[in-house]
């Protein structure tokens, strides 16, 4: 066995592209290999954005040997009286490409018939890869491709160069008009050539040996080796910036970080907007002190080495001090105008055609801000309000200041950023910045009352608003982000305990779209089931049984915390050893309520037992009933379920000893009454006939 490499040597590919692509590249080829019957170790992904690399281990030289049986014609139809092969038999064998003397006769379930053995020829694993490679390289999926020149075929950027080596055997395959050969070109500007690599195994020290780390994990490391080393000459620490470490380290082949100043009075300016216009824009580390103050300093990252590095940095400084000055002058015209006035402005910035403006968004935020304070359990609910009431009026203000036009990442980031400036109290500014939370799954939620209730009311309007006008997701699409918003909506209510009615809720944030009422029902309808689904999906996703989450979400779904403790104390209960016998007895209780024509309101009569059974069955219910609503009302469903669970011997013993549906009307009405008050003990905690 050896070890494959290929390379696609291309003009320079955007960082954003190369993993991507590469992963597919990956699973492609891996594949390709396992259908062809070849086997084969692990698969590393290398890449710069020059150059697409896969070296797969221990790759087969051929593939793996085939057999397959065939069936014939029955027996009496291959050979005659005589057992000679007939004419049937010899066409048989010709299909088969077999001699006729090598044709077998089985036993089969229909009778005695002709087979014949095949085995596949096994081809060599390098003409294999020869006939695929090009198509696998071309169906490699990117965000946008182009062509070049005169030829039909797309890529990411134009290929300039391949290589193919299974071991030390050269590969020989072309894609477009480039054909493949044993050598890679070596740095655009250090080593410029062309490279001869002898084997697989040679790849990666013939790249570091003209100036280049194949090997991503490889390059990120020196890397972030390199910039902490330049930070720490200068005192300094690198602010933290996961992402763009990955988008730095798939910009160069082999990276050369060296140190830049700015002006000290571009620090006057917020230090996300220093931040962003450097990252956004030049991708340049920014570094700050040990307390985490921003220093007018950053770190560019070049491809190249050059002969006088600070004439580089002094070319990075010219050109950030451009960008920064353009930042420090939207955010001195900013100044100018008050968050009311950016406010006011909200009136001329379209939200959704048939929704109306961003302001009138606001005001309905405002509302369903105020509905949540009313119905929530904080103590000082005044102070709550005017906080509320505030922040929706300017949670959305900085949309059309002219830093977040410029740099739209900074959304909330600004408008908190100004309303500090301007005298806001904190829990109304970081509102403003928070209420976007969760911007992504797993990401921060808002941190203080103001925030929370304020984000849910931004996210549950939007939800509203589409769905009063027909933009409600499906399987390939969801535009406005509903499923997302609806998931931070749960999570934020979960994460703080909110136990307030959601159903209310969406009630009230239809009725700011929709004046019909039996519209508004129908559309409140379709949101709830909305919600349910995302309910559904989170707590699967948290280790519940499906069958738990839907039995509880099913009997209830308004209080979603509370949701979250009868899903636990019913999946808890289903893992017991004893469950099984409990849901049959439970489940037969249900159905032959659904079945029955049951009087409405009809209360047990105990004057028309006929059975001990009955009797005992009614006082176990009435005992019970009395026992778990103190555990419902302190959230103890473990207790409220095992309670509930001590009834299937007496539940049983009725059945065994009472026929349920008498030919006596009151008798059968009687009976499927005392059935009922079982039901009613668990409808609110959970619906056992899904289970």
């Amino acid at each position: 066995m050896d070890n494959l490499l290929i390379e696609i040597g291309t003009e320079e590919i955007p960082a954003g592209y190369i993993i991507p692509a590469l992963e597919a590249f990956k699973k492609n080829i891996l594949n390709a290999l396992d259908k062809s019957r070849v086997d084969h170790g692990e698969a590393q992904i290398l890449g710069t954005p020059r150059r697409l690399s896969l070296l797969v281990n221990d790759v087969a030289n051929s593939q793996n040997p085939k057999t397959s049986t065939i069936t014939g014609p029955p027996e009496k139809i291959g050979f005659d009286k005589n057992n000679n092969p007939t004419i049937a038999a010899q066409k048989f064998a010709e299909k088969a490409g077999i001699d006729v003397k090598q044709i077998k006769v089985e036993d089969t379930k229909k009778g005695r018939y002709l087979t014949a053995v095949i085995e596949e020829k096994c081809e060599s694993t390098g003409s294999i890869l020869e006939s695929i490679l090009e198509k696998q390289i071309l169906v490699i999926p990117f965000p946008k491709s182009m062509r070049w020149g005169s030829l039909s075929i797309s890529f990411a950027r134009p290929i300039i160069s391949l290589l193919g080596l299974i071991g030390s055997k050269s590969l020989d395959f072309k894609v477009g008009n480039v054909k493949s050969g044993s050598t890679i070109f070596g740095h655009q500007f250090m080593h410029p050539g062309e490279y001869e690599v002898c084997t697989a195994d040679d790849y990666s020290k013939v790249a570091e040996s003209i100036g280049i780390i194949p090997d991503i994990e490889k390059r990120k490391k020196v890397l972030i080796d390199a910039i902490e080393s330049c930070a720490k000459e200068k005192s300094s620490q690198i602010l933290k910036d996961e992402e763009l470490i990955d988008i730095v380290a798939n910009l160069v082949e082999y990276p050369y970080p060296i140190v830049g100043r700015f002006d000290d009075e571009f620090l006057k300016v917020p230090d996300e907007v220093l931040i962003t216009a450097m990252r956004e824009h030049q991708k340049y580390f920014a570094l700050t002190d040990t307390k985490g103050n921003l220093r007018p300093l950053f770190i560019a990252v070049n491809n190249t080495k050059a002969r006088d590095m600070s004439l580089v940095a002094h070319g990075h400084e010219k050109v950030l001090r451009a960008r920064l000055s353009d930042a420090k002058f939207f955010y001195e015209q900013d100044c100018k105008s008050t968050l009311d006035e950016f406010s006011d402005k909200l009136k001329n910035v379209t939200f959704q055609e048939k929704l109306g403006s961003v302001y009138d968004k606001t005001l309905r935020i405002a509302l369903l801000g105020q509905f949540l304070v009313k119905n929530s359990s904080y103590d000082d609910k005044q102070s709550l309000q005017n906080n509320i009431t505030r922040a929706a009026k300017i949670c959305k203000a900085d949309l059309v200041s002219q830093v977040v036009i410029e740099f739209t990442k900074l959304q909330g980031v600004i408008g908190r950023a100004y309303a500090l400036n301007t005298g806001e109290n904190q829990d109304v500014a970081f509102a403003i910045e928070q209420h976007y939370r969760p911007v992504q799954s797993g990401g921060k939620l808002p941190e203080n009352p103001t925030a929370n209730l304020l984000a849910i009311a931004d996210k549950l309007d939007t939800i509203c608003g589409c769905f009063s006008i027909g933009l409600i997701p499906t399987g390939a699409a969801d535009p406005y982000a509903l499923r997302r918003q609806g998931i931070g909506i749960i999570q934020i209510m979960l994460e703080e305990k909110y136990n307030f009615s959601l159903n209310s809720l969406i009630d009230q944030g239809v009725d700011a779209f929709m004046s019909d009422k039996d519209k508004a029902e129908e559309i409140s309808l379709k949101i709830k089931e909305f919600f349910q689904n995302r309910m559904v999906n989170i707590l699967i996703d948290k280790g519940f049984s499906r069958e738990a989450v839907n039995s509880a979400l099913f009997a209830s779904f308004d209080n979603l915390p509370d949701v979250v403790l009868r899903v636990k104390a019913l999946d808890s209960l289903i893992q017991e050893p004893g469950f099984q016998p409990l849901a049959i007895t439970f489940k037969r209780v249900e159905n032959i309520i659904k079945k029955a024509k049951i009087v409405e309101n009809i209360v047990v009569d105990a004057t028309l037992f006929e059975d001990e059974s009955e009797k005992q069955l009614f006082n176990a219910v009435n005992e019970v009933g009395l026992t778990i609503d103190s555990f419902i009302q302190d959230g103890n469903y473990d207790q409220a379920l095992s309670t509930i669970a001590g009834l299937r011997p007496k539940v049983d013993t009725f059945f065994d000893d009472v026929m349920v549906m008498s030919d006596d009307e009151k008798l059968r009405q009687n009976r499927i009454a005392l059935l009922s008050s079982i039901s009613k003990l668990f409808k609110n905690i959970a619906n056992f006939s899904m289970i």
